[in-house]
């Protein structure tokens, strides 16, 4: 049996999974392999690295930094997060990512981005948490409109829920067959067409594909939010995720409205750990 966790992005809605992954981690629940989506990679990579707090910590601590994410930022260097301080300062002198315990630790840990030029996703396993497994993580995480494509390698990418928003179906093609995920959207949520498609068009027309893989990314959301809800009923996979919606920005800077998620996060693992214990056992 190989246990897996499969983790939804959701830029703040995030701090739902905090909650959970810190309960995950001060109940010594582990995972042989997880794959992490946008936030889901940029946050749940400290499961890998055994950090519980640490996400939740820096972020309700920068959210009212400019140098997290601002609008000047945005202006000035094309992206919202600033790259420098998300992925060099912070992780490497604010609040130090464990990269030792990460690398050593023998569960697997795979992101998500999504290629621009073909608009399909790209599953990179993180090895050892270097500089390269840090710009694969920043990809997942990049968010169209508000973020630069990352190049890596010649190739160019953006955020992993763009084109495999919960990826279910991957862990199950490793062979994973013992899986929890976690979503950030109600059962009941229903993803709508993209309201900006124009101002798509026009930023990424050289890529067609990155055109077309947002114009049916509510398709493909909502197909995988029915895949999940099937595999559940039947008992295959396990799920947690937020009664009702979490109602938080995106770019949040309310450290009461982050801690707020996080505990409902919390409250969710908590309520059902003696079910996903003996699911995972």
């Amino acid at each position: 049996m190989k246990k897996g966790l499969v983790m939804e992005g959701g830029a703040m809605r995030g701090m739902f999974t905090c909650g959970i992954l810190d309960v995950f981690m001060e109940n010594g629940i582990t995972f042989d392999g997880a794959v992490g989506v946008s936030a889901g990679a940029t946050f749940g990579c400290n499961i890998k690295s055994v950090q519980p707090g640490r996400a939740f910590r820096y972020n309700k601590k920068y959210c009212t930094d400019k140098r997290y994410h601002s609008v000047s930022s945005l202006i000035k260097t094309g992206d919202i997060y600033n790259v420098d301080f998300c992925y060099n300062e912070l992780p490497y002198k604010l609040d130090k990512w464990d990269i030792d315990t990460f690398s050593k630790n023998p569960m697997e840990f795979y992101c998500v981005a999504t290629d621009i030029e073909t608009g399909k996703a790209v599953y990179h396993k993180c090895l050892t948490g270097a500089k390269k497994d840090i710009v694969w993580i920043q990809a997942s995480a990049s968010m169209p409109v508000v973020s630069k494509p990352v190049e890596i390698e010649g190739k160019k990418y953006l955020d992993g829920g763009m084109s495999d928003s919960i990826p279910l179906k991957f862990m199950e093609g490793r062979g994973f067959d013992r899986i929890l995920v976690i979503e950030t959207q109600p059962a009941d949520y229903v993803k709508q067409p993209q309201k900006y498609m124009p101002l798509i068009k026009c930023m990424y027309r050289k890529t067609p594909g990155m055109i077309k893989c947002m114009a049916d990314r509510h398709l493909m959301y909502n197909d995988e939010k029915r895949y999940i809800r099937e595999r559940e009923k039947t008992g295959e996979v396990f799920v947690l995720r937020p009664k009702e919606p979490l109602n938080i920005g995106a770019i949040e800077k309310d450290p009461a409205q982050l801690e707020r998620v996080y505990k409902l996060g919390r409250e969710a693992a908590e309520a059902n750990l003696s079910q996903i214990k003996a699911f995972l056992n």
